[in-house]
């Protein structure tokens, strides 16, 4: 899906994290299933993830603090925005929309929103989404969030999935610009592939009863051979195909910003793309798989390396199948947020 329009692009004006203070190291695992720190970093490069916790707290409180910090570093309040959208597998429940949640909690009065689930691809068609409402002047200031609780569905019983997950929120904001921000994305699914990386229970298929609790239904489910083995090659196709649809090599890409999944996954995809180590945001080791919340957390790590005109790409698989990249141009200083934004276009 190429950018529609020349004279308009959807750009990211700030960007937002919230990260909550409790770890979960390899070692602390190693005291709750059978495995160990040594195992994890080679096969994942994880070594601690955060963990909300149980005291109350859940997507729509991390959303919205990372919405609330990317609002304040660009200078707005939250009348500003028009629309919120959040990407999540783990919504407060499954309705009212977190996203709703999280339009009272900054008193964004004017702004309408709702929730987007497409698993670990969630912020990547979350930020295509938003993108399209500001290209096409529906919107002038839009919230795109990733942000999600998976301690809240991972089974610490299961070593093959405990590892892996954190929780976290990232979110950015979305403004009109002449020149730079969002150019192209590709997008795919299959949905061939849905039982091996899913949850089984709580939807209208298999609602909660005493044996879907029993059977462990509620949790994540995958199958990581085969997860990996799709991921290793649909991310990296999905990298080259939009290099190519537009023509760029890779010096015209400053960084790669790939889903934090499985860093042996990350190196494929970029030596793939023939991307050397010091153009990969990686921040697996630190935060483990936020799942929605990834690429944002990279983009705010990072975001005081770009420069303005610097050419990204956005990639990411997850659950479904989905899977797919956006190439965009960065468009402020990260060093100085509350940048004036060219307005040529409004």
């Amino acid at each position: 899906m190429s950018n529609s329009s020349d004279s308009r692009r959807a750009a990211i004006t700030s960007v937002g994290h919230y990260l909550p203070e409790q770890r979960l190291t390899n070692s602390d695992l190693e005291e709750m299933v059978e495995t160990n720190d040594e195992w994890i970093r080679t096969r994942t490069g994880i070594r601690e993830r955060r963990i909300l916790g149980d005291d109350g707290k859940a997507t729509s409180f991390m959303a919205t603090k990372a919405a609330q910090e990317a609002l304040d570093r660009r200078g707005l309040t939250a009348d500003a925005v028009d629309m919120i959208v959040v990407a999540t597998v783990t919504p407060d429940m499954l309705f009212p929309a977190t996203a709703c949640m999280v339009q009272d909690n900054l008193g964004a009065s004017n702004a309408w929103g709702f929730d987007l689930s497409a698993a670990c691809s969630g912020f990547l068609y979350a930020l295509t989404t938003g993108a399209q409402f500001v290209e096409t002047g529906q919107a002038e200031t839009v919230l795109v969030i990733g942000a999600d609780k998976m301690s809240s569905i991972v089974d610490y019983t299961d070593r093959t999935t405990c590892i892996l997950f954190g929780d976290a929120a990232g979110a950015v904001l979305l403004e009109a610009d002449d020149e730079k921000g969002l150019v192209d994305t590709i997008h795919h699914a299959d949905g061939e592939h849905k039982d091996l990386l899913c949850m089984e229970g709580g939807g209208s298929l298999n609602p909660p009863t005493h044996e879907t609790v029993d059977k462990h239904m509620h949790y994540i489910h995958q199958d990581g051979r085969q997860v990996f083995k799709f991921a290793v090659t649909r991310m990296a196709d999905v990298c080259v195909e939009v290099m190519e649809q537009n023509d760029l090599t890779n010096d015209d890409v400053q960084y790669l910003v790939p889903h934090q999944a499985n860093k042996r996954i990350i190196d494929a995809t970029a030596n793939r793309m023939g991307l050397a180590d010091e153009k990969v945001m990686l921040n697996i080791d630190r935060y483990g798989n936020t799942t929605a919340a990834t690429i944002p957390l990279c983009l705010f790590d990072w975001e005081e390396e770009l420069e303005v005109g610097d050419g990204l790409i956005l990639t990411a698989f997850g659950g479904g199948f989905t899977w797919g990249a956006s190439y965009l141009t960065w468009a402020y200083d990260g060093a100085d947020p509350q940048w004036d934004l060219p307005r040529s276009v409004l």
